[in-house]
């Protein structure tokens, strides 16, 4: 019978990622509702001695699968060992994150254990003993309530940025275990050549807590200057538009949108950006949304905390000059 609820986590060279902090949180809450353990899963290289961290987060148990193999995520590997270790442990309910690997990831799952999933959500309850999915659809106009029948494990991912993240406990304790597992290498049918890190020490657009973002209304990638002087200041990242991007002013990492990253943040800024429903799709969820525009119909208005109707090359350097006064 599928008991407990298992959080997948995410490290990149020995380091959690902060979702994984989100989802053993969220697992934990869970967890409590169902009556049931929490157990977080750890894949990677060299990661058993850090796993114990996260028990701080809520886990009963850590469950390690520790090769070689795991250092560097590729999904023929991954998707082999967590669905060894899912068809081994039978859980109840299996939660990780929708970043760009959890995406991959958990669709491979699914399908290798042939089960439904709840991909992006934004919230989890429990009804009837069961999990309860709400998750954004068409473009984030209206929220489906997801809910399984008779498939175990029941899988879902959370957006990053949208789980809150419990207070860690220094004093909690939680049991660490190997995971058993085989890996032949005729199984791994993809491999990593090389690996190019972004030296530019910016937080991924999915992790950061600020964004700053520029669309058609910058006029040109000299430009976007004025939103890094911002976000140096309060401390952001900085996003753009898919026009934006399109047009060649910014990368493609820093698309916020439905066709680029799905963010969260605590306060979103839109410059320049008339709210185009692709874009909105990616943001709709920010805490607190800023909308400078000089266009009073523009849309994204409607979606705004707070807007400000005039020239962003007027409004942002007032607004970075006004925000250093409180520094």
């Amino acid at each position: 019978m599928a008991q407990g609820v298992w959080a997948v986590a995410e490290q990149r060279d020995g380091v959690f990622r902060k979702i994984s902090y989100e989802i053993v949180s969220e697992g934990r809450r869970l967890a409590d509702k169902l009556g049931q353990k929490l157990t977080a899963v750890v894949l990677g290289a060299s990661v058993k001695d850090k796993a114990a961290e996260l028990g701080q987060y809520g886990a009963d148990r850590v469950l390690v699968a520790d090769d070689p193999r795991l250092g560097q995520y590729t999904t023929d590997a991954y998707v082999e060992v967590l669905g060894q270790l899912v068809k081994a442990d039978q859980p109840a309910v299996l939660i990780m994150g929708a970043s760009v690997q959890g995406k991959d990831l958990s669709a491979r799952l699914s399908g290798r254990l042939g089960v439904g999933m709840a991909q992006d959500c934004t919230s989890f309850s429990v009804e009837e003993g069961g999990l309860v999915a709400i998750r954004p659809i068409y473009a984030g106009k209206a929220y489906a309530k997801v809910t399984f029948e008779n498939s175990y494990p029941q899988m879902a991912t959370a957006r990053p940025n949208v789980m809150s993240i419990s207070a860690p406990d220094t004093g909690r304790s939680c049991e660490v275990v190997s995971a058993s597992f085989t890996l032949d290498d005729a199984a791994i049918k993809t491999k990593i050549v090389d690996s190019i890190k972004d030296a530019s020490g910016k937080i991924d657009l999915t992790e950061a807590d600020k964004i700053v973002s520029g669309g058609r209304g910058m006029k040109g990638p000299e430009n976007f200057k004025v939103l890094e002087e911002l976000a140096a200041v309060i401390g952001a990242s900085v996003g753009a538009s898919r026009s934006a991007v399109d047009a060649g002013w910014r990368p493609h990492s820093d698309q916020v949108g439905q066709t680029g990253k799905v963010v969260s943040p605590t306060l979103y800024v839109a410059c320049g950006i008339s709210g185009a429903i692709q874009h909105l799709a990616g943001m709709s969820t920010s805490k607190v949304i800023v909308a400078i525009n000089k266009d009073a119909e523009a849309p994204i208005f409607q979606k705004a905390d707070y807007g400000v109707v005039g020239d962003l090359f007027e409004v942002v350097p007032a607004l970075t000059e006004a925000v250093k006064k409180y520094i």
